[in-house]
């Protein structure tokens, strides 16, 4: 194999590896790539590029081209409707206060003079969906919030590469003056519109008129995106991340039917370039950047994230409809990402080439102000959140679609035990039951376009579909699938019309049979009549497992399994697909004739520890 090929696969390998061990021990992941990156390009010496500054760039340049076109699919101009005063405040006037604040601070704090201050004062203006995105996935943010950070981020990360342009060509092309950079700026302006613009509604209309066939539309828009790209830069130099942003908000918002899996393919694109990017960028650093830094740099590094930020906000949103513990988060976060350092990249040896001998201190000061800025924002925004109230205080609870009687009385039980349940109806007269319990609840339809941007379902893990309709409920669980992970969208068991073995849907076609073969909502709904009840059972050292089924007898005729709460209160559901561990402190939940059991004796003995059988 030849090096190239074994740098890639240790570059692949260690990215996805880093994103499994950030999910895995619940740390930002941006945090765990950079530690990475540095370790296997500084510290190692494992991964070193040997080719061009320029041509790495170009190809940085692709990877991120892919990573914004795929956040400008996510922006849903339902979204912007909802929080549109804010967005417009923080892409409108953000970028020229923080470009205006950021210079003045790199040339008063960081001693650098005023040519290469304003360059770094306009990289330092973007946030971008390369770090907020992956911020994003753990935070748990209400849809608000997170929609004002996800909207700054993607839209102002072309807007600072943009002006990071304009700002170069005045400071190095002769004769540049305000006429030539509104010449610069409405030649971006045009090629968004045409190529991105235009070429993004051109796309999704030959697809929706099935004019590319459905397995060549994923790869053809992977290809044509950075096309798209190029093209663009050629047109107007640097537009062209400009221009996919505004491809993928064009198509992401044409209602395309297959735009979900679009939308997918080109994620799961973006978090290998992810990957990739956040090690090969601090790989390209070395010791003699570290001779570059000093207590100016410091002293700008603190000005950027306490005096820059704050102050960006607080005039950008004044007097405008924004909560004020909105306000409060987004003074906090602004993590600075791959287009930041790319940038950098490019225009700090351009400037030293131009004669600005200070501009050798762009890379190494920009990759500084992204590492303690991820650092500090990625480890603080979740727990900030949380005090501000804009964020839930954990993901352990349920969301069950479909509201009825034996939903209700499942629902109460989970309340009771400090499980946060959301309770989803398109029918208002179905709801009233749940209301009058106390249980929240979603009036609205849960695969509407509606629900996706205001149903607030950060707080809940679990996916139950409990409605009388099968496919319905299979329907709801493939869509909600990627949101809650196949894992833990569960729904109700067929009928007996749809069970046999040829007939039935197939586990890729639906969700997990919930609790057990028989637990159909006749079922169900007929033993509740019959006194059923949803009740619980405490398990101890000296009653466990087998104490347990031996009282209640046979499962699935006498009695039904419907779940646990784990010790630390954790909420499992059971199906017979899937199989967990009851053990001493768990709390099992169960549906079985009234009343329930009493407490086993004090005279059974012995440590038990018994695995849920099939």
């Amino acid at each position: 194999m030849t090096t190239a090929a074994s740098l890639l696969l240790i570059v692949l390998a260690a990215g996805l590896a880093s994103q499994w061990v950030a999910w895995r021990i619940k740390v930002p992941v941006i945090v765990v790539l950079i530690a990475v990156g540095l370790l296997l390009g500084p510290v190692t010496g494992v991964v070193t590029l040997r080719m061009p500054p320029q041509e790495l760039t170009g190809l940085i340049g692709l990877g991120v081209s892919i990573i914004l076109f795929d956040g400008g699919m996510a922006l849903k101009l339902g979204e912007f409707r909802r929080v549109g005063h804010g967005v417009g405040r923080l892409t409108i006037l953000g970028p020229p206060l923080a470009w205006l604040f950021g210079s003045m601070a790199a040339h008063y704090f960081g001693g650098l003079s005023w040519p290469v201050a304003l360059v770094l004062g306009s990289i330092l203006v973007v946030t971008g969906p390369t770090v907020i995105l992956p911020l994003l996935r753990g935070a748990r943010l209400n849809k608000e919030t997170s929609s004002l950070l996800k909207w700054e981020g993607i839209v102002n990360d072309p807007v600072g590469v943009l002006l990071t342009v304009l700002t170069f060509q005045y400071l190095t092309t002769a004769g540049s003056g305000p006429a030539r950079i509104l010449a610069g700026l409405g030649g971006a302006i045009a090629a968004a519109a045409v190529l991105g613009g235009l070429g993004g509604w051109l796309t999704g209309w030959l697809y929706r008129r099935g004019a590319v066939p459905e397995h060549l539309k994923s790869p053809i828009l992977m290809v044509l995106v950075p096309v798209v790209y190029w093209v663009s830069n050629l047109a107007q130099h640097e537009a062209g991340l400009l221009s996919v942003t505004v491809m993928g908000l064009v198509m992401g918002n044409m209602k395309l039917p297959d735009r979900e899996t679009l939308h997918q393919s080109q994620e799961n694109l973006s978090i290998i370039l992810l990957s990739v990017l956040f090690i090969v960028i601090p790989s390209r650093l070395d010791a003699s950047h570290l001779h570059l830094l000093n207590w100016h740099t410091a002293l700008f590094v603190l000005a950027i994230v306490l005096l820059v930020r704050p102050l960006t906000i607080a005039l950008a949103t004044l007097g405008a409809p924004v909560r004020r513990n909105d306000k409060l988060l987004l003074a906090w976060i602004a993590p600075r990402g791959i287009v930041a350092a790319a940038t950098a990249g490019i225009f700090g040896p351009a400037l030293v080439a131009a004669g600005y001998k200070d501009a050798d201190q762009l890379l190494p000061v920009t990759f500084l102000v992204i590492v303690v800025t991820v650092l500090a924002h990625g480890f603080t925004i979740g727990r900030m959140a949380r005090r501000l109230g804009l964020a839930a205080k954990n993901d352990n609870g349920l969301l069950i679609v479909g509201a009825s009687p034996w939903s209700v009385a499942f629902a109460s039980v989970l309340k009771k035990l400090d499980v946060d349940v959301l309770l989803v109806d398109g029918a208002y007269h179905r709801l009233k039951e749940a209301r009058m319990a106390g249980i929240e609840v979603y009036y609205g339809e849960i695969l509407s376009e509606h629900a996706e941007h205001t149903l607030e379902s950060q707080h809940v893990n679990h996916l139950l579909c409990a409605t009388d309709n099968d496919f319905y409920n299979a329907l709801a669980c493939k869509a909600q699938g990627h949101r809650f992970g196949v894992h833990r969208v569960f729904q109700l068991a067929t009928d007996e019309a749809s069970s046999q073995e040829l007939k039935r849907l197939t586990l890729q076609q639906r969700g997990y049979f919930a609790f057990d073969a028989v637990a159909t909502f006749v079922f169900l709904h007929q033993r509740l009549q019959e006194g059923w009840t949803v009740s619980t059972s405490k398990f101890t050292a000296s009653y466990g497992w087998s104490e347990f089924t031996q009282r209640m007898g046979e499962r699935g005729r006498d009695w039904l399994l419907l779940g646990g709460i784990s010790s630390d209160g954790m909420l499992r559901l059971y199906a017979a697909e899937q199989s967990f561990k009851l053990e001493a402190g768990w709390t099992v939940l169960y549906f079985a004739p009234a009343p329930a059991p009493v407490a086993a004796p004090e005279e059974v003995k012995g440590g038990v520890k018994g695995e849920v059988a099939h």
